[in-house]
């Protein structure tokens, strides 16, 4: 719709939601002469707060609810992350040709810089942060935000330009996506999640697909082998247009990655193939744990290899990694049991990933929101792995119905019973793991309050 931001001025722009987002995109509305409305369910005394901010803005308020009338007034209707676009009011603006999008999709119209692209079920915000690490550490300007970090909108309203940007991206991100059009793609893996927002496993598939919309000779994807749903994205005619590289963890692919370009891990050792020579990268003195920092490790290095980054940069990250907040995060030892907070592990998938990372003696930590999601697929893990299994908040009960069979099984009133049972649970050499396998919202108003949270109680423990 728009390609310069000097094609903004005197626009009737509306902004639905007045987050941290929504502030920062009026701010940068009003800088170009936009007219802007902002919109909000929450009344004005909820959102004292944001109103300061915008203290002497040229802007229309429609709050304590959605006046139709004012959306058919807009040209472009900007949505902040988590307002999701199916609600009726919505359809009713389109119906009336108005334009819909949301606000990372409407920034990415202006970046001129090359972009790279992060999405996947879990892993996006290691893997985000491990690129721009490897970046920096290579004195390469980088901007990194999106999904992770600050609003795309925010480099937009910057002083200072990157070389490159990197972008963690979401489903929910990518449902708006018509142009957005990464120079490198990432696909971390592909699992179920999301089901209180998506109708099916397909229509969240669809949603994550849209990344490779505009994809082009010029585009490298960079996906993981050993994902099958990954593979199966691979095959589409979107992804065939550009050059794609593959991470790997079996070395029965080795020949093959090798070949075509990529990156395979045989023990300690990640072979790399981008070009010509064939180069090497040791994961012999790091700290991280599991497969799946592997992988990211992996991805990572492809990525911030395609732009720049130096090979010294690349393995003095890699060694010097410890971890994101709240992903597998070592809190601390308590009378010889470990604690770990894997708060933003909110589905199925990435509690498989964290006991993977662990041998035959934890105490798991699940619960939270009910989503629908089916815990069923770690039934298998939790039999192997878990010795008790704690369950706490709102999903409880379905995740008992379909695991509680494979462990020792208690579901406790709060979250703070639940870690105090954890602890009562166990022995000596024992790790007491909170993987809730559901996001925040039933009690927390985040992974990373619930996080701190955990962090806190344990920090209390003699």
């Amino acid at each position: 719709m728009f390609t310069d931001v000097s094609e903004l001025k005197d626009r009737r722009i509306m902004i639905v939601g007045l987050g941290r987002t929504g502030v920062s995109l009026s701010r940068f509305l009003c800088d170009h002469g936009a007219k802007v409305t902002i919109t909000d369910h929450k009344s004005r005394a909820e959102l004292s707060n944001a109103l300061e901010q915008m203290d002497g803005l040229p802007i229309e308020y429609d709050l304590g609810g959605h006046t139709p009338k004012k959306f058919l007034e807009q040209e472009l209707i900007v949505l902040s992350p988590g307002v999701s676009p199916y609600l009726k009011i919505f359809e009713y603006a389109r119906n009336h040709n108005v334009k819909v999008t949301g606000e990372f999709e409407f920034s990415s119209w202006f970046v001129k810089e090359p972009m790279i692209g992060i999405t996947g079920t879990n892993g996006k915000t290691t893997t985000t942060y491990l690129i721009y690490k490897m970046l920096k550490e290579s004195n390469i300007d980088v901007w990194v935000g999106g999904n992770y970090g600050p609003p795309l909108v925010d480099y937009l309203r910057s002083d200072s330009k990157a070389a490159v940007l990197v972008l963690e991206v979401s489903s929910f991100q990518l449902e708006h996506c018509e142009r957005f059009n990464p120079q490198n793609i990432v696909f971390t893996n592909l699992a179920e999640d999301h089901q209180d927002r998506y109708k099916s496993m397909e229509d969240y598939v669809n949603a994550k697909r849209r990344i490779f919309l505009n994809t082009n000779q010029a585009t490298t994807s960079i996906l993981n082998a050993d994902d099958n749903a990954v593979i199966e994205l691979a095959r589409d005619p979107s992804v065939q247009r550009g050059r794609i590289f593959y991470f790997s963890c079996k070395k029965a692919l080795e020949p093959q990655i090798m070949t075509i370009g990529g990156v395979v891990s045989v023990k300690d050792d990640l072979k790399v193939r981008t070009g010509p020579e064939i180069e090497h990268f040791t994961m012999a003195n790091s700290r991280a744990r599991g497969q799946h920092m592997t992988e990211n490790f992996m991805a990572a290095l492809l990525a911030s290899r395609e732009h720049g980054a130096t090979r010294e940069a690349i393995q003095k990250v890699i060694d010097g990694f410890k971890g994101i907040p709240h992903r597998l995060e070592y809190v601390r030892r308590v009378g010889g049991v470990e604690f770990y907070n894997d708060s933003k592990a909110t589905n199925v998938h990435a509690v498989k990933k964290a006991l993977d990372s662990f041998g035959e003696n934890v105490i798991l930590v699940m619960g939270g929101k009910d989503t629908g999601l089916n815990y069923e697929p770690i039934f298998d893990h939790v039999k192997k792995k878990v010795k008790s299994l704690i369950l706490f908040g709102e999903a409880k009960e379905r995740i008992n119905r379909d695991i509680g069979d494979a462990s020792e099984t208690f579901l406790i009133g709060t979250f703070e019973e639940a870690i105090l049972i954890a602890y009562q649970k166990s022995r000596i050499s024992d790790i007491v793991l909170m993987s809730p396998g559901c996001s925040s919202f039933d009690i927390f108003d985040s992974y990373i309050e619930r996080g701190n949270y955990f962090k806190e109680i344990v920090k209390n423990f003699k």
